[in-house]
């Protein structure tokens, strides 16, 4: 699921749960549930996560193997 690849996007990007957690403006804890999968992912969270790791959308869904980039 996507919230394995956030965790993985994350530790690749050598990035701390509290770094991306004050990127998305939201608690450390908020993005912590995100990634173990313990809370949804608002679309305005993922298009952002999606954006600053330069993936898809679909990629960090599972829905896809390509990383392949949104732009903006």
């Amino acid at each position: 699921m996507y919230f394995h690849r956030i965790e993985d996007l994350r530790i690749d990007s050598d990035k701390t749960q509290q770094e991306i957690a004050d990127m998305l403006n939201c608690k450390r804890e908020v993005y912590r549930r995100y990634e173990k999968g313990l809370r949804e992912i608002p679309v305005w969270a993922l298009i952002k996560l999606a954006r600053y790791y330069h993936v898809s959308t679909d990629y960090l869904l599972g829905l896809s193997e390509q990383k392949g980039g949104i732009h903006g």
